[in-house]
């Protein structure tokens, strides 16, 4: 069932979900504003369709297994814990009608809605989920190691399957893509992707051979040699504003350059 939200705000934009009988809502733990008071609030460990829960479920229902679902919350934990996500979920469930529950996203910057049917998912960065309606299952998706490490964007993506509201935030202004409009391939860098469906394939490609003209990009571009390659025929949400380490990454690469720029009483 879906749930009805309304977005408020231009720049700094927050999302007010309508919860109505029998509905709940997961969110991160950073990102609750507000609610009514008929809304209830429980901080879980386990989240919908993980192994922890369907174990919680077995040993709450009087079929044991304890011990394996306190081992399950410990790996989804440590999972979240990687992917920079909190360790812990906040639940709200109404009580006695409707209620309402507002959150916002990490930085000032706009919300998205997503509804997932059933078929496709939705994979995106860590920081850019705000909530999701209980009956949508999440799961980390270790994209590849080497490939996050190379495009400066983490190597964790979290992914929402199943059907279901999934409310996501960007820094800034989103743009919304399609990479079939591109020629079925855009090159991003790696700290504006926010989110893309499981139909687009993500990668990290070197910007060109290596030569002269790459090392001044990777040198005083301050994109190094790699950027990320979203691949396919499906929606994709980028973010004008990054995520403060990638700026502080790229001030510290403009200010290494900088005593190049100045001469040598730059270096002093």
């Amino acid at each position: 069932m879906t749930i009805t939200c309304k977005v408020s705000g231009e720049f700094a934009q927050h999302i007010t979900c309508q919860l109505n009988e029998g509905q709940s809502v997961y969110a991160d733990a950073t990102k609750f504003r507000w609610k009514t008071t008929n809304v209830a609030l429980e901080t879980r460990l386990s989240v919908p369709g993980g192994k922890a829960d369907a174990a919680n479920q077995q040993a709450k229902s009087g079929g044991g297994g304890f011990l394996k679902a306190a081992m399950a919350t410990a790996v989804e934990v440590g999972k979240r814990a990687l992917s920079g996500q909190s360790l812990a979920f906040q639940w709200f469930t109404p009580a006695g009608g409707s209620g309402l529950v507002s959150l916002a996203g990490d930085l000032p910057g706009q919300v998205r809605v997503l509804e997932l049917d059933g078929g496709v998912g939705w994979r995106a960065e860590s920081r850019a989920f705000i909530c999701a309606e209980s009956t949508v299952k999440y799961d980390i998706d270790f994209t590849g190691m080497m490939q996050g490490f190379r495009g400066k964007n983490g190597y964790i993506f979290e992914n929402f399957t199943g059907e279901g509201t999934v409310v996501l935030g960007g820094g800034g202004t989103l743009l919304d893509l399609n990479p079939a409009d591109y020629g079925g391939k855009i090159q991003v860098h790696g700290g504006a992707v926010v989110a893309f469906s499981d139909a687009v394939t993500f990668s990290v490609e070197r910007v060109g051979a290596l030569n002269a003209s790459t090392i001044m990009t990777a040198a005083f571009g301050g994109s190094g040699l790699n950027l990320i390659t979203l691949t396919g025929d499906g929606p994709v949400i980028l973010q004008s504003t990054l995520h403060k380490e990638f700026e502080d990454q790229e001030e510290q690469e403009a200010s290494g350059t900088s005593a190049v720029r100045q001469g040598l009483l730059g270096r002093i």
